[in-house]
């Protein structure tokens, strides 16, 4: 018996009707479509009033999770809480924000900080058509890579305040709103604002990008993972990595460094100390404060032993939450870091070779296609199967001397309103390596199984393959 829904058809073969969802042509998130909605409100000369995420409660911690009384909250417009409001202020910055007291969203907020180093992408998700300006409607709308497909959300900007203050996400510059706008458009998507307490900053990276997301164990690297790192900056990939957990939420250790905490990582560099060269990496904790102080930290008197340029190039002494430290104690005090990307080419050492992508959907359903990990021998051939070519590379590519990779990822996809009520079930797939020979006895398949992989990521070289791991940041 031949096994089930084997060479199923990829989404980028799929009908024309399918290919809604694009960045041209987003969905209509709840079907709401910001360009009538907009019309509407400016030929009644009214403000946009969203009744798909209203602005009481129910939007803000419908299950009362967070320590945070709803009465003294006044949902008010960014003209009531100053006279001069912007979307924004002198380009858009990561150092534009700091994270609110009362939501633990430090993985939202550091793969946001990630996102300002990428116009393009930030062009995207926040689209130029809108401003406190001409033809003001109190109407908003952002744009999010959801399980495969773009989504337009709209919002009206009504903000959770307490006392004209806002209670989540904070803007630096007052009149500045950009952050509190973006992150109230994925609050809804999420479901409500408590519904963004605590999760992955995998999440958010894919969400911006749409791209390809690698994650690696910083204890273990099983390859020169500073290099890796330089090259993904150098192609503008998004970064981000996270903190040991502690004993207790945001514990924030002698050294600086806070537990179970989502950072940003804004650069890589090397420095040459006393003759010798050391790499650097760049840290930015979404607090807006709070930096890791030893050694290459803002006041380290290493660098008095590097060069003026270097030392002008790369030291700040602002407490802003951003710093540096060498690879060596980044890998030590850190437990892994996020890259995300529109494209895989960081990992190759060559800028010859490049990717192409496929995508298939398939579920596991009971008594069909669910059959099970491996030690269900008899029924783990049921389970859903997909065959991928991998090509040749080409002269060109070869001569870099890259291996063949391929970079398989799997996502579950949610089907609750609220992402806190998302069962995130343990999914896995198994990897094999299918000879194919044509010979007079007819088509022939030696099977060959390289390994067992647990969610979220890997990444196989063929033929040898490193486990790429996810790992939850809490707040």
């Amino acid at each position: 018996m031949p096994p089930p829904l084997v060479n199923k058809k990829p989404r980028n073969e799929s009908t024309t009707k399918d290919k809604t969802g694009t960045l041209d042509d987003p969905l209509k998130f709840l079907d709401q479509d910001y360009q009538e909605l907009r019309k509407s409100c400016i030929t009644n000369k009214k403000r946009f009033v969203d009744d798909k995420f209203p602005p009481d409660s129910s939007s803000i911690d419908p299950k009362k999770k967070l320590e945070l009384d709803l009465d003294q909250i006044k949902w008010l417009r960014p003209s009531k809480i100053v006279a001069d409001p912007q979307l924004i202020v002198q380009g858009v910055s990561r150092f534009d924000y700091s994270q609110g007291s009362y939501l633990g969203n430090c993985w939202f907020l550091a793969s946001v900080g990630a996102l300002t180093f990428k116009k393009d992408v930030m062009d995207q998700v926040m689209p130029a058509d809108q401003s406190f300006g001409k033809d003001y409607a109190g109407i908003f709308h952002f744009r999010f890579w959801r399980f495969g497909k773009w989504i337009d959300v709209v919002i009206d900007d009504k903000l959770p305040t307490i006392n004209g203050e806002l209670i989540f996400v904070l803007s630096k510059t007052s009149n500045e709103f950009w952050p509190a706008l973006l992150e109230k458009a994925y609050a809804k998507v999420c479901g409500s604002y408590a519904d963004m307490h605590a999760g992955y900053v995998s999440e958010a990276l894919l969400d911006f990008t749409g791209g390809v997301h690698v994650c690696f164990e910083l204890d273990k690297p099983a390859i020169d993972l500073w290099s890796l790192m330089d090259r993904a900056a150098k192609t503008k990939a998004l970064m981000a990595c996270g903190s040991h957990q502690g004993e207790k939420s945001e514990n924030v250790l002698p050294n600086g460094i806070v537990q179970g905490h989502a950072y940003t990582v804004t650069g890589v560099f090397k420095v040459t100390c006393q003759g010798k060269p050391v790499r650097l990496v760049r840290v930015l904790n979404p607090w807006g404060m709070g930096e890791w102080n030893g050694a290459w930290s803002d006041k380290s008197s290493l660098w008095n032993k590097v060069s003026e340029k270097e030392r002008t190039k790369c030291r700040s002494l602002a407490n802003d939450g951003e710093f540096w430290m060498s690879m060596e104690d980044f890998t030590k005090n850190l437990e892994e870091i996020d890259i995300c990307c529109l494209s895989p080419d960081f990992l190759d050492s060559s800028s010859k070779c490049s990717w192409t992508t496929t995508c298939y959907n398939g579920s596991w359903e009971s008594g069909t296609t669910a059959g099970g990990c491996i030690n269900n021998k008899d029924s783990f051939w049921t389970n859903p199967q997909f065959r991928v070519r991998i090509e040749e590379l080409d002269e060109e590519c070869a001569s870099g001397q890259c291996p063949e990779n391929i970079l398989v990822s799997l996502m579950q996809i949610h089907e609750n309103r609220y992402r806190s009520l998302v069962s995130n079930y343990s999914t896995g797939f198994s990897v094999y390596l299918v000879s194919i020979n044509n010979n007079s006895t007819g088509l022939t398949e030696n099977l060959t199984e390289y390994s067992h992989f647990g969610f979220h990521l890997l990444m196989v070289r063929i033929p040898c393959f490193s486990t790429l791991t996810d790992t939850t940041r809490g707040k």
